[in-house]
């Protein structure tokens, strides 16, 4: 994890706080939950559990209940902790952490089999500063790839180091077909190409930029549509076009774009900004 202040610790609690966040699978690999370490503990025992969803003020988990489990819980007067554990990039072990709770409610999860019970907790004080920096990151990025999508970063062999990819040279997929680029720059909404081609077999086509992280052996796929296309001065097969992503961009994406525009931004001053301008009478996806 990358050091947050205590200043930025107490925003992220007070304009995220009670924001649930699901945990799918894109974001677990982006907190780098490890499910199997998850558990309620409930006096001395531990009870294995899915988490489902989570805030900084409670949490909802998965788990099979019986007469043992309402039984311990009753004499402890619904007091129990949650378990959290990440994986961490920089770190050699995992860091784990309990938040006390108290059980809130339940809902059937699964109608064939009502052992298995969705548990609301609600959390009995301010959460470790591990999970507000996980979530609060996580909703951050969220948040300003809607207020700061047309932002844009030059990839720069500096930047391209800073953002951790390997190279301005990737792929595009134009109508599935697939063609070598040179990215230009990178925003949450969308990003500049230049490939060979002739600008009027390409506007308004569908294509999807492929990305490689340095940290990592994901593939970044970004869908999107080719929204403007300019030749370049002095060369016929040769053009730069402005996709725009049409689909949700995955979690990995924006937590590396909103890594750089939070933190690059504040030592280096604003990033040189313009805008994807749609074409008149197209509808921004």
């Amino acid at each position: 994890m990358s050091i947050i202040t205590s200043q930025q610790l107490s925003r992220f609690f007070e304009l995220y706080g009670k924001i649930e966040v699901t945990f799918n699978r894109q974001v677990i690999d982006a907190t780098g939950l490890i499910p199997n370490n998850v558990h309620l503990r409930i006096a001395d025992q531990q009870w294995p559990c899915i988490l489902y969803s989570s805030s900084m003020t409670g949490a909802r988990v998965i788990a099979g209940v019986k007469t043992a489990f309402y039984e311990s819980l009753q004499q402890v007067n619904n007091h129990a902790s949650m378990r959290y554990c990440f994986k961490v990039a920089e770190k050699a072990d995992p860091i784990s952490f309990f938040v006390s709770a108290k059980v809130a409610g339940y809902a059937q999860y699964n109608p064939k089999n009502p052992d298995v019970q969705l548990i609301s907790l609600e959390f009995t004080q301010r959460p470790p500063d591990d999970l507000i920096q996980t979530l609060g990151v996580l909703l951050e990025a969220n948040a300003n790839a809607q207020r700061r999508k047309d932002e844009r970063i030059v990839l720069s062999p500096e930047n391209l180091k800073k953002l951790g990819l390997e190279a301005k040279e990737s792929f595009v997929y134009v109508e599935g077909v697939p063609r070598k680029c040179i990215v230009r720059d990178l925003s949450f909404g969308g990003a500049k190409i230049l490939v060979t081609g002739i600008a009027k077999f390409l506007v308004h086509k569908k294509a999807s930029l492929k990305l490689q992280r340095v940290d990592t052996t994901e593939e970044i796929q970004l869908p999107g549509e080719i929204l403007r296309v300019e030749n370049v001065e002095g060369r016929k097969d040769i053009v730069v076009f402005a996709l725009m992503y049409t689909e949700d961009t995955p979690m990995s994406y924006k937590l590396m774009i909103n890594s750089y525009l939070t933190t690059v931004r504040k030592s280096t001053g604003p990033v040189a900004a313009h805008r994807i301008q749609p074409d008149p009478g197209h509808k921004n996806g």
